[in-house]
């Protein structure tokens, strides 16, 4: 069997500028490539930004040029007409320090944040510039062999029971908020 890891994930924005700054101090990301093109259908261009996330994998933000761009929500859950918790962008943390620290990155960069105990996954979440939901999350249970043995059969099952988180917090950014598109 092959396993892969992801290369990139590339996500539209409306304002390269927030974004860069968003990804870059907010995130911590480190922008390590810039690319432009003509877009396939000849009517538009691109440009193409990469941003190491930390671990080598990449986060990719396409700031799209011309007419038919124009207006668009680019979020990728929004745009579609779903709730944005449903198609997010989530990022590891090591530790819980790590995803505290991180906790208090975002609202110092003038952020809201809430935090979320999933019982075996805590995580922060916050929105880019652009209303895309991203998230940061550090499993607090490792998942092993049990555990995919007991995913498997809820993965089958017909009407599987549902759960709730263990609590939920919100925290009130405090710092200088980064601009949105």
């Amino acid at each position: 069997m092959c396993i892969m890891a992801f290369h990139h994930v590339a996500i539209a924005t409306s304002n390269l500028d927030a974004a860069h700054r968003f990804y870059t101090e907010a995130m911590g990301f480190r922008l390590v490539h810039v690319e432009a093109g003509d877009a396939p259908e000849g009517d538009a261009w691109f440009r193409h930004v990469f941003y190491d996330t930390g671990d080598g994998s990449l986060l990719a933000l396409f700031e799209l040029h011309g007419d038919r761009y124009v207006g668009m929500d680019l979020a990728i859950s929004r745009g579609l007409g779903l709730p944005n918790w449903v198609n997010h962008i989530a990022f590891g943390a090591d530790d819980l320090p790590s995803l505290d620290a991180a906790q208090d990155r975002w609202l110092k960069h003038g952020l809201d944040v809430m935090r979320v105990d999933h019982g075996t996954v805590i995580s922060i979440y916050t929105h880019d510039p652009d209303g895309n939901f991203i998230e940061r999350s550090y499993w607090v249970h490792q998942p092993d062999a049990a555990s995919a043995q007991q995913a498997e059969s809820l993965l089958r099952d017909p009407n599987p029971p549902r759960t709730s988180p263990l609590n939920i917090e919100f925290f009130a950014a405090r710092g200088e908020p980064v601009p949105s598109a």
